[in-house]
């Protein structure tokens, strides 16, 4: 194969792995493994090579076949045929191979994710690149850890429909929708259907980091009664201690731009002053007065300096503005008032969301009932 091993023939080299022990296999197969990945070699070289490479791979000891995968587990060396047969040898053996070689072709990754068990399906979902051809399978037949993984791998290609059938599989599992939600892009069908699922701090970040809109967030923010989360905004409302609770919510990390927006929606202003105040490093007193200055610059202020996200300073600023325009008399009403006059005010803006959005927002509204919903519509209509 080089000028001083170029009279070895194939027989010799079958001699030489074949040794007298596992052991001495073994180490014979590791150094000529090492030689083959490293030495130029010719057409008839390679052959040579390609044969030397089979007698390995069906070696009774799992120690020869395990050399084997281990040192060419990276080569374009290794034969085809050689690294679809480790790939159905003990885990040991397959697993360095599934994990890295280059051999496998898009079809024969798939087919071992569809055929090959959980780990295996594992240690393909971590390779430095995935196909769609692979990834389409991963998400129909992967196991929740394959999946996982593979949807925290960055060079893992994923199509929208994919992503989708991912997240319908696992709709209850947390961690693999928050392998999804921290990808670095996302279709804008895949952050709207992931937001309604996953937990506070991970929606935050699809709403800061991906196409969700707004009026998208508000309307979570109302209708979201579902989920646990509200339980810490209706504490919010009865709490004696407003600034003990937002202390002890910000060191447990759950003062997130999703709570404020939720607590706002359903009218808790003082809860809101003091959030603000608390993640803004500002006095209450400032931060009251700049929440509710008559002009146009203090809430934009307060709220940047509290580092709340940018893109859904609007929803705030409509909330803000609803709760100054009401009146509340302390009855049994004022939150439903409050949320009907929110969405009615949030409809007049301007800058109005397309129809498409405003119906979304209106489904996701459970605190009107159906005749003051139609109320709503008619004050976009008019």
């Amino acid at each position: 194969m080089s000028t001083t091993r170029s009279a070895l023939t194939v027989e010799d080299i079958r001699k030489l792995v074949k040794g007298a022990t596992a052991d001495e296999r073994a180490a014979s197969a590791y150094k000529l493994c090492k030689i083959i990945d490293s030495v130029p070699l010719n057409d008839e070289d390679r052959e040579n090579a390609a044969e030397i490479l089979r007698i390995m791979a069906v070696d009774a000891a799992g120690m020869v076949r395990r050399a084997l995968a281990v040192t060419l587990k990276s080569s374009p060396m290794l034969p085809r045929d050689v690294a679809l047969r480790l790939a159905r040898d003990v885990e040991e053996i397959s697993l360095p191979v599934l994990s890295s070689s280059p051999v496998f072709n898009d079809q024969d990754l798939a087919r071992i994710v569809r055929l090959g068990g959980p780990v295996r399906q594992l240690a393909i979902a971590r390779r430095p690149m995935l196909s769609r051809t692979v990834t389409d399978a991963i998400a129909e037949h992967g196991s929740e850890r394959a999946v996982t993984a593979a949807c925290a791998n960055d060079n893992a290609d994923f199509a929208e429909s994919a992503l989708q059938q991912v997240i319908t599989r696992f709709e209850a599992h947390e961690q693999v929708l928050s392998a999804v939600a921290y990808r670095n892009v996302l279709p804008l069908s895949v952050s709207e259907k992931l937001v309604a699922l996953v937990s506070d701090q991970v929606r935050d970040h699809l709403i800061a980091h991906h196409s969700v809109a707004p009026e998208t967030a508000l309307a979570i923010a109302v209708g979201a009664a579902e989920r646990a989360t509200v339980d810490l905004v209706d504490q919010a409302g009865r709490t004696a201690d407003v600034k003990g609770f937002v202390a002890h919510l910000a060191g447990a990390k759950k003062l997130t731009p999703s709570l404020l927006l939720r607590a706002l929606a359903n009218g808790h202003m003082t809860f809101f002053e003091w959030a603000v105040a608390e993640l803004a490093g500002v006095p209450h007193h400032r931060t009251w007065l700049m929440i509710h200055d008559a002009g146009p610059l203090g809430l934009r202020a307060i709220y940047e300096r509290a580092g709340l996200p940018a893109r859904l300073f609007p929803a705030f600023r409509v909330a803000v503005d609803t709760f100054h325009s009401m009146e509340f008399d302390g009855g049994t009403r004022d939150l439903e008032r409050f949320q009907q006059h929110m969405l009615e005010r949030f409809l007049t803006q301007p800058q109005a969301a397309a129809r498409e959005d405003v119906d979304y927002l209106l489904d996701k509204m459970d605190g009107l009932s159906g005749e003051r919903r139609a109320e709503v519509e008619a004050v976009q209509t008019a």
